[in-house]
């Protein structure tokens, strides 16, 4: 990749998101019904290829189950208010009902419930008796806590996702997650990010992570930018994490690890655009908090937005533009890229004359900066 030399000793590198490229159709199309969108992750088989973010805005066991229906993979956040209150949609009304001023601090105390086991089991519960996969997510700083209560509870993938996950976290005041240790005792396949580089990302899939997700999720809620000074465009991460992909498949003799896009996927063009890039699916957030169904009520945050110490996320008005059905299978009624999500990509493929994720991610892609 080509650097810049910004200062005289400091050299940058020059990296693209997904709105600086475009993808290229060959010199083959396809009928868009005899394109496959499966993505099989271990044992478990969807028709689409995605996940809805752990957001409290997007996924609640209802959503979860209706999103599994559909094809996709909802990841419930148990630190959550699912998991800390009875009856969430109380808070739920609160935070999408209160005024701007007041949001953050009311959100921290809000969050602040403790997160129940009993609660834990209960959702995933539902989920699991709804007859679809069940993913739930802790962030790392709570693996370690709960963990045996969410694996004891039937969770199908467990998902670790943090702003950044690191297979060598240091830490002197708390032992931190032993993630290679942590998940060589799982019994089931566990999907750990956001990482933004081919280094870390080769060393989460060494540590034996099943899939990792790329970015750090949540951009249309997001201020990790302003706040940390932190943020990934997403082409040149989601390449280069696929490129260490095929290094690892080589060095492990054949073991594939699944890399998600988890960030500034907003629109339909940036599903295709991330699968042409190299990834096995993406995470979604915004697109699916505009649901009729979705908890947020027209809003959307992120675990980030009510961080104890440091937040740096907002909470965000989407609004609502259709079902769940609607927006990931149609059909649509606008031309904004918002809604028929998967159909979108289907036809992007047959634009393109690739018939399956695995041929697609070979497409012709070119720099295209408006």
């Amino acid at each position: 990749m080509s650097e810049i030399e910004i200062a005289p000793g400091k050299r940058a590198r020059v990296a693209y998101s997904f709105d600086d490229i475009a993808i290229v159709p060959s010199r083959r199309t396809r009928d868009p019904q005899e394109v496959n969108t499966d993505w099989q992750i271990d044992a478990y088989k969807f028709d689409l290829p995605m996940m809805a973010a752990p957001m409290d805005s997007v996924v609640s066991p209802e959503t979860a189950i209706e999103i599994g229906r559909l094809g996709g993979l909802a990841v419930l956040n148990l630190e959550g208010l699912w998991t800390r209150y009875e009856d969430p949609s109380i808070p739920l009304g609160e935070i999408a009902s209160m005024p701007e001023k007041n949001v953050t601090r009311r959100m921290q105390e809000i969050y602040a419930a403790p997160i129940r086991e009993d609660l834990i089991k209960e959702r995933i519960k539902q989920v699991r008796d709804a007859g679809v996969t069940v993913a739930a997510s802790l962030s790392p700083q709570r693996t370690a806590q709960f963990h045996k209560t969410v694996v004891d509870a039937g969770v199908d993938i467990f998902v670790i996702r943090g702003t950044t996950v690191s297979a060598e976290h240091v830490a002197t005041n708390v032992e931190p997650l032993n993630l290679k240790k942590f998940i060589y005792e799982l019994d089931v396949p566990v999907i750990v990010g956001g990482c933004a580089n081919a280094t870390a990302a080769l060393h989460l899939m060494r540590a034996g992570a099943a899939g990792v997700l790329v970015g750090f999720g949540g951009g249309a809620a997001h201020t990790t930018r302003k706040v940390l000074g932190v943020a990934v465009p997403m082409a040149s991460a989601v390449a280069e994490v696929a490129a260490a992909r095929r290094e690892y498949l080589d060095e492990s003799g054949g073991r594939y690890v699944h890399v998600i896009a988890d960030g500034s996927v907003g629109k339909s063009g940036d599903i295709a655009k991330a699968l042409a890039c190299g990834a096995d699916a993406v995470m979604m957030g915004s697109p699916l908090a505009k649901a009729t169904q979705a908890p947020g009520l027209g809003w959307h945050w992120g675990s980030e937005a009510h961080h104890n110490e440091l937040p740096r996320g907002e909470r965000v008005e989407v609004g609502t533009v259709g079902s769940l059905e609607e927006i990931l299978l149609g059909p649509s009624h606008s031309s904004d890229g918002s809604m028929n999500l998967f159909g979108a990509l289907r036809r992007a493929m047959a634009t393109c004359g690739y018939s399956n994720i695995k041929e697609f991610q070979r497409v012709e892609v070119l720099i295209h900066r408006a």
